[in-house]
C-alpha cells in the first residue's frame, strides 16, 4: 500500500466536513482575476500567461517581456498556499539559467539573508504578507502596485549586471 493511500480517509472527510474545496476553489477564482486585473492596470509592459494552478502549494501566473524572454526569465505573482501571502519570483526556464541568476543574484540583499533558494525561483520578493481579502479590488490595486515597484527594480538591477 502506498503512503499516500493511508490518507484517502482522511483526504475523503476533510472534503466532507470543511470548506476546503471551496476555499481552494475561490482562491484561483480569485488570481485569475488577479491577471486579468494586472493586465488592465499595470504601468509595466508585460505579457500575461495562464494561471497555473499548482498543487495546493503555489498558484501563480507569469509575466514576460522581450528583456526576460530573451534570458529565459519570467516573473511569477504567486500566491503562497502555506503561508497565505503573494509574493513576486524571477523563474528561470531551466537548470542552467536558474543556476547563473541564482549565481548572480545570491548577495543581493534581497537574496542574502535567506537559508535557502526559494522553490521553483531565483528570486521571492514579499507583495502582501497578510492579504485582506474582504476587499478584493482593493487587495488586487495593492498587489499591481507593488509587482510594479519590485519588478521595475529588479529588471534595473538585470540591466546593469
Amino acid at each position: 500500500m502506498t503512503k499516500w493511500q493511508e490518507y484517502l480517509p482522511l483526504y475523503k472527510q476533510q472534503l466532507a466536513e470543511t470548506p476546503l474545496q471551496k476555499t481552494y476553489c475561490s482562491l484561483l477564482h480569485y488570481v485569475r482575476e488577479l491577471a486579468a486585473f494586472y493586465a488592465k492596470a499595470t504601468t509595466q509592459h508585460y505579457s500575461i500567461g495562464n494561471v497555473s494552478p499548482g498543487y495546493m502549494d503555489f498558484t501563480y501566473f507569469p509575466l514576460v517581456n522581450d528583456f526576460l524572454k530573451a534570458r529565459k526569465l519570467r516573473f511569477g505573482i504567486v500566491l503562497n498556499h502555506k503561508e497565505l501571502c503573494f509574493e513576486l519570483r524571477l523563474m528561470g526556464q531551466n537548470a542552467d539559467v536558474q543556476n547563473e541568476y541564482r549565481s548572480l543574484l545570491k548577495d543581493t540583499p534581497r537574496n542574502k539573508t535567506l537559508t535557502k533558494k526559494p522553490r521553483y525561483a531565483e528570486l521571492k520578493i514579499i507583495l502582501v504578507k497578510e492579504p485582506d481579502f474582504s476587499d478584493l479590488k482593493k487587495l488586487s490595486k495593492l498587489i499591481t502596485k507593488q509587482a510594479d515597484f519590485h519588478s521595475h527594480e529588479v529588471l534595473n538591477f538585470l540591466e546593469k549586471n
